[in-house]
């Protein structure tokens, strides 16, 4: 056979063998490429949802390869984001709203979860109010949080203001043993480490969001604009999987089987069953993007606006992907 017929099939071979081993994920475990996704969590039941389909295996189900990332705070998470290190995220919708506004490519592909935060403090802390709050020490995931957000709202409500107060930030999982060892006198956090430390008989519920802030957004599921171009179809399916692992979880709650869900949830969150399980019922789980949810994120803007968190809204078109 002639030579260069010969060298012209040997490359014609090598192409295709080089695009198989790419369509069948080889070229990836080469070192040629990656198509995992990596999802960003906080440690948190709001997050059920992904916990959930991941232990259900659905992503494996839509031949989705994912890697969960941990976060302490939604900051973390999304400075994570901006820079790429994250494709998708399980996220609080201040730091969200904040990171957008600061031009950060990201869109809300779906809602998580409303409410599902409260005050906690120490029985002999003294503080029985609003008011009481006054000099005492208080621990925050982080000022880019949404429960750091709802403290200032809380404040602002009973005319003070975070510079009334000694607040700091800390990792949410060390912030009920500060509690037991008198380090503070109280903690603004998420579930379940409010249904944890309200379970020890030194603390008290000083509020819970549903009283602060009635049916305000918490958890998002974003996704980096990069990601939702050039895996659209990907993308639809993560929107797809979170409905269905909420419908899960809201199913099992409301039938009185929350313990299902408990069973699937990692083993750093759930340091009690029994509690897990209450802390599941104690806020909504929800998902999509309809028009009482846009409002919802709209009156929760206007709310940062006035507390001076956000300059100005965001529209629609620039925080929105709906699948």
């Amino acid at each position: 056979m002639n030579k260069k017929i010969t060298f012209v099939l040997v490359l014609a071979l090598a192409a295709f063998l080089v695009m198989g081993a790419a369509s069948a994920g080889l070229f990836d475990f080469l070192g040629g490429g990656d198509n995992t996704v990596k999802i960003g969590y906080l440690p948190s039941d709001h997050d059920a949802a992904l916990f959930v389909a991941d232990a259900q295996g659905k992503y494996a189900e839509k031949n989705i390869t994912t890697k969960l990332v941990q976060f302490n705070n939604g900051g973390d998470l999304m400075t994570a984001m901006a820079s790429g290190e994250v494709d998708v995220g399980y996220v609080g919708i201040a730091p969200v709203l904040s990171s957008v506004a600061k031009g950060v490519p990201v869109k809300v592909i779906s809602s998580a979860q409303t409410e599902g935060s409260g005050i906690v403090v120490t029985q002999d802390s003294g503080i029985n109010s609003a008011a009481d709050l006054k000099g005492k020490s208080i621990a925050t995931p982080g000022e880019a949080s949404i429960q750091h957000v709802l403290l200032s709202y809380y404040l602002k409500q009973n005319g003070m203001s975070i510079k009334d107060l000694n607040v700091s930030a800390m990792k949410v999982p060390s912030m009920n043993d500060a509690l037991k060892t008198k380090q503070i006198d109280g903690i603004i956090t998420f579930q379940p480490y409010v249904s944890i430390a309200a379970n020890d008989s030194g603390n008290k519920v000083l509020a819970d969001s549903k009283i602060i802030l009635p049916n305000h957004p918490c958890c998002v599921v974003v996704a980096s604009d990069d990601f939702i171009k050039n895996h659209e179809n990907t993308a639809k399916d993560i929107v797809a999987i979170h409905a269905n692992a909420t419908n899960f979880i809201n199913e099992n709650v409301k039938n009185g089987s929350a313990n299902k869900v408990v069973e699937l949830l990692p083993k750093d969150i759930v340091s009690n069953s029994d509690i897990e399980a209450l802390s599941l019922k104690s806020f909504p789980f929800i998902s999509g993007i309809d028009n009482t949810f846009k409002a919802d994120v709209d009156a929760f803007q206007k709310l940062e606006v006035d507390i001076g968190i956000l300059n100005s809204t965001i529209p629609h078109d620039k925080l929105y992907w709906e699948a």
